[in-house]
């Protein structure tokens, strides 16, 4: 994953104060068990100012915001980033320190795949796009006649048969430019299409070069009144799913072969002189909730180190000591890196990189 939504983050200057809190407010008195929750998790915050507590209470207590879990990071009175979790943290949280503790937000939230979701028919579709933001959705609604055959046979029912099928390969061609443009809007990784049978084929012949290289049809999806769409929301996922696991075994198959050829590198130190230096393509990390490394670390993104000598030798007077992951994700958003988290990686700390020279 990209970590560009945490851009504004860390844009600004710290301390920061990271707080993770179950916000379900599913059961009777949910909204006086989720302020009783915050005012022990705020506990966790000594040393933060008056006002950034009191815009994370704010945030938490508020019934708009409610969800199963919520991440929350703030500084000077600001909330300056937040996202409702689908389930519960695994762990209540929080921290008053230099770096935002971003990581289990990053490892709950999971790989984010940039997708364009399509439900064609005659008439149009309903292209639905998950980016980085909340999902767009545009319906592209084509009311062209004629868009249905009928049987009246003879010269003019062939005749009227071809002008039908004009107008359906007129409507995928405008559904595809839809497509088109929102497969480069947010880089989409897949394209996944359901619907009309008659229609997919239409639409794939009109889609671009690289929406068609990404391209993926599935059995269960329909735009008529009343369509269940849990089929459709089903098999999405599993596509999504299998690109996920096949990207994933990728990225351990460049790092396995890469380290013979210095393109990959193993372990916390490596890893860290790689993104001060900028090479770092894609930072592997097993999930470790429990893990508490720590790394030296300087006002700038890639300023990290196991060491505290290396930081000075970089021009770092003051170094200061923070979680490691904390200081890593930092670093992968400074240098525009992915992060990608694996089961299990064959280096030291659980912590690799594939590299981009």
């Amino acid at each position: 994953m990209k970590l560009d939504m945490l851009r504004s983050v860390y844009d600004r200057e710290g301390p920061f104060a990271s707080a993770y809190l179950d916000t379900d407010r599913a059961v009777e008195q949910g909204g006086d068990q989720v302020r009783l929750r915050w005012e022990a998790l705020s506990e966790q915050l000594a040393g933060a100012d008056k006002a950034t507590l009191s815009a994370l209470e704010k945030l938490f207590t508020d019934v708009s915001a409610a969800a199963p879990g919520r991440a929350a990071f703030a500084a000077g009175g600001e909330i300056l980033h937040t996202e409702a979790l689908a389930e519960p943290p695994r762990r209540a949280t929080a921290r008053w320190s230099a770096l935002p503790h971003v990581m289990p937000l990053l490892a709950q939230r999971g790989e984010n795949v940039p997708h364009v979701r399509v439900v064609i028919d005659h008439l149009g579709a309903d292209v639905i796009t998950v980016g980085s933001g909340a999902p767009r959705r545009t319906a592209v609604q084509v009311q062209d006649w004629p868009h249905q055959k009928t049987a009246q046979g003879g010269w003019s029912q062939r005749h009227y048969e071809n002008n039908v099928e004009e107008t359906w390969a007129r409507n995928a061609r405008a559904v595809a430019e839809a497509v088109d443009e929102e497969v480069r809007r947010v880089g989409a990784e897949l394209v996944i299409v359901a619907g009309d049978p008659q229609s997919r084929p239409l639409l794939q012949d009109s889609l671009g070069k690289e929406a068609s290289a990404v391209l993926v049809t599935v059995d269960h999806g329909s735009r008529a009144t009343g369509s269940d769409p849990l089929p459709f929301n089903q098999d999405v996922e599993s596509v999504i799913d299998s690109w996920l696991d096949r990207r994933r075994e990728e990225l351990l198959e460049r790092h396995r072969e890469g380290s013979a050829k210095e393109l990959a590198v193993s372990g916390l130190a490596a890893t860290a002189c790689a993104l001060r230096e900028g090479r770092v393509d894609t930072l592997l990390l097993v999930d470790r909730p429990d893990a508490d490394g720590l790394l030296w670390v300087g006002p700038d993104g890639t300023q990290l180190a196991v060491e505290r000598d290396e930081m000075q030798e970089w021009g770092v007077a003051e170094p200061w000591q923070d979680r490691a992951d904390a200081a890593l994700a930092r670093a992968v958003c400074a240098t525009d890196a992915a992060l990608w988290f694996v089961p299990e990686l064959d280096a030291p700390d659980g912590v690799g990189a594939v590299l981009r020279f």
